[in-house]
């Protein structure tokens, strides 16, 4: 597997790079790989199926001018801001083995996620909950979700770090769909950051997932495009 390193992008080419990926893949051109990125300013992201009125305080995102967008894959609303990051790994997909189906892949990543995770040494509680949060004890710091195609999937997902968490509160409505340890409680008190640095959590993640010998070749242009196209228009980001 290789590890990708994109040029500083919009929220919108972010989102985009991981369906170009994909894509790219998928047609014969790329393979196995890990990316990151990290936000460089505050926006909302919903699941592919999301309706944004039952997800998302439109009211509060339009007077504080924050942005709305939709990603790819499934998984619930989040707010993406500066002390977050994100990864996203491309897998091939077997006929047998971990990533044979979305519950096998779902078991292998978040376990190799937890464990590289725990190799930075905090020794905090970590587990998987629901089907792909990771949690320290009740509290959830990362989440994460698939989409499938024939012969790739794609498996990302957000880690609190070092977030201003009373964004979520403020821009965020209850989930329609939430997991059953959550509780029903408000986000303030089952949301919170790992407290590890960016560059730490990156390089265990890649160690994990055997990542360390860069991508060169880039497909920014369809990258681009397909933010034009599609992730910067009202049309796809307000679907549903």
């Amino acid at each position: 597997m290789k590890c990708l390193h994109l040029p500083p992008l919009s929220a919108a080419e972010n989102l985009a790079a991981d369906e170009a990926l994909l894509d790219w893949c998928e047609g014969g051109q790329g393979g196995e790989m890990l990316l990151f990125w990290e936000p460089r300013e505050t926006f909302v992201v919903v699941g592919y199926a999301n309706q944004v009125a039952r997800e998302v305080n439109l009211p509060a995102c339009e007077q504080k001018k924050i942005a709305v967008f939709r990603r790819c894959s499934g998984g619930g609303t989040v707010v993406q801001m500066p002390g977050g990051l994100n990864y996203s790994l491309i897998l091939r997909i077997a006929t047998t083995g971990p990533s044979s189906s979305i519950s096998a892949t779902n078991h292998y990543v978040m376990e190799r996620n937890r464990q590289a995770v725990a190799s930075l040494g905090a020794s905090l509680p970590l587990s998987v909950r629901g089907h792909t949060d990771l949690c320290i004890g009740d509290w959830k710091f990362a989440g994460n979700a698939q989409r499938r195609r024939k012969n790739f999937l794609l498996f990302h997902g957000t880690l609190l770090l070092d977030c201003d968490l009373n964004w979520i509160s403020e821009l965020l409505l209850m989930p329609a769909l939430q997991p059953d340890y959550r509780a029903h409680r408000p986000h303030e008190d089952f949301v919170t950051n790992l407290r590890q640095p960016a560059a730490a959590v990156k390089t265990a993640l890649a160690k994990a997932w055997d990542a360390e010998e860069s991508l060169t070749q880039v497909p920014l242009e369809a990258i681009c495009k397909l933010a034009q196209s599609k992730y910067e228009t009202r049309e796809w980001n307000f679907k549903f």
